[in-house]
């Protein structure tokens, strides 16, 4: 089975820096298959590699050696292809050179695929994960193998190999297996490409393939349970004596990730994992975090910049810090070189620095931002540098040696950029018509920005004559994708309503969208480590004959990976104020239909815990759902904060014409609307009682019961 248990008591040597003897890296990045069309060659693979072995030879938290790390991939100067043999050998050196407490990075960018599992292997799905080096061959039906595949039980072969040194592992898996995902709209110059390999393009047969995961099938005992988690891709042993093992995984077995041109918005960016730059723009913006902060913020950039739709996986002892430093808080601040009139520090787009943002320049890095000698502007970034010029009545030549840039405020772009739709066609048409309505609206002109396909956006417009629903504009995500595993995209109808009558409905519907995505905005901004405030989320089912929750099964929800709900779980919240003051919280739930849901507010003064439950999963709708706990400082005798102005109803998925009725009824607010969770607060019959802000944001996955 594959599971990776809890870490052996030897990951307590990766407490401090200085335990770690050595610290080792292999990086694998697979783009130019020999034996496959190219077509399904990659893109972004060097890329990756390029900027991961960058950021472990340059951190501040853990500096990997250059001899030390093993780089294997295309596009790399000097650097061995990623052939099967290539990738043995290097775990090979390593498993031979690893000592107890040395710290091993591996990396693995490139296409996956699946292929049938051995008779008696033990997979659940009755498939192996692949991970395809460049000289991946064909399928070889006699022997039921895929000519140099590496197979998920070999990799944690040589995981475990590394591990039995007493080196501890982190593992990062940029590729994925199988999905549904296909394209809807296009995506800049270049398009997206997924990092999975079709089993027919390795001559796999799909009659192989069914009859594989049929016999798993029939062999399972009983019903799936709808809230359980996929086994991750790689099967990790966890005996006596062996080193930690944490390992990320950007997709499930079942789901696709992408490469695309990255960072976004970015005039030099180029194709990378999308999982790839996020780990590590994350890690540049918030040394000495924990893996479990990371997965956490991860997961929100994924949300945040609608990036993918992907659910990334992560197994192991995540509370440990990365690299196994000691954690840190998040101040932003580099040491800064100075030469003529320009001012250069050794961070850049990745650490979250943008042209035309303002440094504070400090003496010392223990100056608080009042004691700033002044400021300089950034002139030039690119990845990992940053060239600012002197602002105001600063001389760059009276900054004294040992000087830092700090960065001390996040830009946060409130404006929703929509990709208008592709071809001349009647919906497109009336699209591009209602768009420039809206554009030329003084109200909704300054938050709305339109843009040709495939340039960045928030949001795409496409239509989708192959659909049920050929006379409507789609409303897609920024990748463009769309997975038709899912029914959750809004669509407007265009052939019921006239130029003015669609640029109101998709002017609401913008509105809305907007604010959902807006509220994430904020939180990124603000992080999840302001307050010493300890959060968790709880589950539990409701009973509908006492209508109560059913305390006996309440248990603790892993919050790194999304948890899975049905209808009738009930989602409760744990709050302790660790902090020397007052802090108010509110509990908001952010649909998947964009809706806001109020679910209460309060204020917990020094030592107060909050333990109660607030949402009731209904069986109305499903789809990625968000539970955001916002935390603000609060003074003696203040009002408690009230955030429930935010709440909105959801953005319908279908929308058509409305009678004048309706729509009045709707202005007034009659009635409740139909959502995936509602407020318990609302349901009970009594509800009872109940620095620098923080707002925490947790990812939920809403999905049907099992029937019978």
């Amino acid at each position: 089975m594959k599971r990776l248990l809890a870490a052996t008591a030897l990951s307590m040597l990766m407490a401090t820096p200085g335990l770690a003897r050595e610290s080792w890296a292999i990086l694998v990045g697979a783009a130019q298959y020999d034996n496959l069309d190219e077509r399904y060659w990659l893109r972004g693979p060097a890329n990756d590699i390029e900027l991961v072995a960058t950021y472990l030879e340059t951190n501040d938290t853990m500096r990997f050696a250059p001899d030390h790390v093993l780089v294997l991939a295309d596009g790399i100067e000097g650097a061995p292809r990623p052939t099967l043999a290539a990738i043995r050998a290097a775990f090979a050196e390593i498993a031979e050179k690893a000592q107890p407490g040395d710290f091993v990075y591996l990396h693995f960018s490139g296409h996956g695929s699946q292929a049938p599992a051995p008779e008696g292997s033990g997979e659940l799905d009755g498939l192996d994960e692949l991970f395809l080096p460049v000289d991946i061959g064909p399928w070889e039906d006699a022997i039921g193998h895929v000519d140099n595949a590496l197979v998920d039980d070999e990799i944690g072969a040589m995981i475990d190999a590394i591990r039995a040194k007493g080196a501890d592992v982190w593992a990062v898996f940029d590729s994925c297996h199988s999905g549904t995902v296909t394209r809807g709209a296009p995506d800049g110059d270049e398009e997206v490409q997924l990092r999975k390999l079709p089993p027919e393009a390795l001559g796999i047969p799909l009659e192989r393939m069914d009859a594989a995961e049929a016999e798993a099938a029939g062999q399972s005992r009983g019903l799936p349970d709808p809230r359980a988690r996929p086994e991750p891709p790689v099967d990790v042993a966890e005996p006596e004596g062996m080193g930690s093992f944490i390992a990320f995984f950007a997709a499930q077995t079942n789901e696709t990730t992408p490469e695309k041109r990255m960072p976004k918005g970015a005039p030099d960016r180029r194709p990378q994992g999308v999982f790839t730059y996020t780990i590590f723009e994350t890690l540049a913006e918030r040394p000495g975090i924990t893996y479990r902060q990371l997965a956490q913020e991860v997961l929100r950039k994924y949300a945040v910049k609608n990036l993918t739709r992907t659910t990334p996986m992560f197994e192991g002892d995540l509370d440990g810090v990365v690299f196994g430093g000691a954690g840190s808080g998040r101040v932003q601040q580099w040491p800064v070189a100075v030469k003529g009139e320009v001012a250069t520090i050794d961070a850049g787009r990745l650490h979250g620095i943008g042209e035309g943002e303002r440094l504070a320049v400090l003496t010392s890095p223990a100056d608080t931002e009042d004691q700033a000698l002044g400021w300089v502007v950034v002139s030039q970034v690119d990845t990992f540098t940053t060239r600012a010029v002197a602002e105001g009545g600063l001389k760059l030549a009276d900054i004294p040696k040992g000087a830092v840039l700090r960065k001390v405020s996040e830009q946060i772009d409130f404006t929703l950029t929509v990709a208008l739709p592709e071809g001349d066609d009647p919906v497109a048409v009336a699209t591009r018509e209602a768009a420039a309505r809206l554009a030329a609206d003084p109200e909704t002109g300054q938050r709305l920005r339109f843009v040709e396909p495939g340039a960045e956006a928030d949001l795409r417009l496409a239509v989708l004559p192959d659909s049920d629903r050929p006379d409507a504009i789609w409303i897609l995500p920024s990748s463009g994708m769309i997975d038709t595993a899912e029914a959750s995209v809004p669509s407007v109808s265009t052939g019921d309503k006239t130029v003015d009558e669609l640029s109101a409905v998709l002017g609401e519907d913008f509105m809305w969208m907007a604010r959902a995505i807006n509220l994430m905005k904020i939180g990124a901004a603000t992080g999840g480590s302001g307050l010493a405030v300890k959060a968790e989320l709880r589950r539990a089912r409701w009973d509908p004959v006492a209508e109560d929750v059913d305390a006996s099964t309440r248990d603790v929800l892993d919050t790194a990976n999304v948890p899975r709900l049905i209808p009738d779980d009930v989602i409760g919240a744990r709050l302790e104020n660790t902090t020397d003051g007052p802090v108010d919280f509110n509990i908001l739930y952010v649909g998947a239909d964009y809706s806001i849901t109020w679910m209460g507010n309060g204020r917990l003064q020094p030592g107060d815990v909050l333990d109660d439950d607030y949402v009731l999963v209904s069986d109305s709708a499903f789809g990625r759902d968000r539970m955001v706990v916002v935390l603000t400082p609060a003074a003696e005798q203040s009002a408690v904060e009230d955030l429930s102005f935010l709440e909105q109803r959801e953005v319908e998925l279908s929308r058509g014409s409305m009678t004048d009725v309706e729509a009045a009824m709707r202005d007034a607010g009659f009635g409740e609307t139909t959502r995936g969770a509602v407020s318990l607060k609302k349901k009970r019959k009594d509800a009872g009682p109940g620095k620098e802000p923080m707002i925490l944001q947790f990812e939920i996955d809403t999905v049907p019961g099992t029937e019978g």
